[in-house]
């Protein structure tokens, strides 16, 4: 009978670790809760030994016992079990390592024949939340000060601490100066696309100097436009429009030139004009390359803002928050800030995708296999 030999492993470990001290804390003994919640564990992993559960029942119960384990943990964990004399919690998480990969895996190989969104989602958020336990686990566990890595509960207690604060940054930095400089620079991108694909002379001029504009190093680009157009939000936008520009460009021009010659001559043969043709079988072609300029741009243009904030902005904003923070040595709220223009651009660019998907479902690579 076929074993699973990581799950072996794990519970071969998983037991040497009850016989382990937990420093501070003592011993296994001490902790019944944990004890009997660790021990239940490690009765679901047993359960997968040998193969015989279907795909979704093993992953349900291999992420059954990562849960049980988890709390074990954790309990382990407030009750004091830290630093490196804690040997039989630190055996035990590489134990509970070994059981969330296998849960993953399997739920990995659940979505994969179930088809559903649901678990498709599920076993990412699983994984997110294994990162953060482990993140919590390792750095109160070994006591690692906030200034070089703060715990999550350390950062979720200054984020809903500093909700007001955070929310006044937000509008500065997204929807004053990202939002504004991501239209201009995307809609300058794409019609200056379109002016050299009517006009293919400009190529030769106009994409040497995008391409030089690109390549210009936001930290030299910021200054100069503070500069320019002064300490709002309009310095900021003007950074992204110049991150944003050159992608938009680029893609455009190679949307428009992906019309197969086949349609082309099809169009030429109804005696469209350029506007028409453009219009009707150039542009929803080029959307895919389009949209891949779109999202790429979403996280551009939130870079680009954050970072010219730091050169100077009206005491409010991402990145002046996190320069003010880093300088008052507030490690938790220069983390929340982090968090929030993580959530933000990832929010930005998954709302982008999801109208990329309503507007080129017929592109192949939304094409379900059969």
């Amino acid at each position: 009978m076929r074993r699973d030999l990581t799950l072996g492993g794990a519970v071969t470990v998983g037991l040497a670790a009850l016989f382990l001290p937990l420093g501070a804390a003592g011993g296994w003994l001490q902790h019944w809760p944990a004890l009997l919640l660790w021990l239940a564990s490690l009765v679901a992993v047993a359960t997968l030994l040998p193969r015989r559960l279907p795909t979704g029942g093993a992953a349900l119960a291999a992420a059954a016992a990562a849960f049980l384990g988890a709390v074990a943990l954790f309990l382990l964990l407030a009750a004091g079990a830290r630093g490196a004399g804690a040997t039989g919690l630190w055996l035990a998480l590489l134990a509970l390592a070994a059981i969330v990969w296998r849960a993953l895996e399997r739920g990995a190989s659940w979505s994969a024949a179930a088809g559903s969104r649901v678990i498709g989602l599920a076993v990412p958020m699983f994984f997110g939340a294994w990162i953060l336990y482990l993140w919590q686990l390792l750095t109160v566990g070994f006591g690692v000060p906030e200034v070089l890595l703060p715990a999550p509960s350390a950062i979720a207690t200054v984020t809903l601490h500093s909700l007001p604060i955070m929310g006044e940054d937000f509008v500065q930095t997204f929807i004053r100066s990202m939002i504004p400089g991501y239209v201009i620079g995307c809609g300058a991108g794409f019609l200056v696309g379109v002016l050299i694909d009517r006009l293919p002379f400009l190529q030769r001029g106009l994409l040497p100097i995008g391409n030089f504009a690109s390549a210009l190093p936001i930290v030299g680009v910021a200054p100069i436009m503070v500069m320019w157009f002064g300490f709002d939000w309009q310095s900021k936008a003007a950074v992204v429009v110049v991150m944003t520009f050159f992608p938009m460009l680029v893609n455009t021009i190679a949307g428009l030139g992906a019309l197969p010659r086949i349609e082309r001559d099809l169009m030429r043969t109804y005696a469209a004009s350029y506007a028409q043709t453009l219009a009707k079988a150039r542009l929803p072609a080029a959307l895919p390359f389009l949209f891949n300029a779109f999202k790429v741009n979403s996280t551009l243009a939130l870079i680009g803002a954050i970072v010219a904030e730091f050169f100077g902005t009206p005491i409010v904003g991402m990145g002046f928050r996190i320069s003010t923070s880093v300088g008052r040595m507030d490690i938790p709220l220069v983390w929340a800030t982090i968090v929030l223009a993580a959530v933000t651009g990832s929010t930005t660019y998954g709302a982008i995708a999801l109208i990329e998907r309503s507007l080129t479902f017929w592109h192949p690579s939304f094409r379900r296999a059969s």
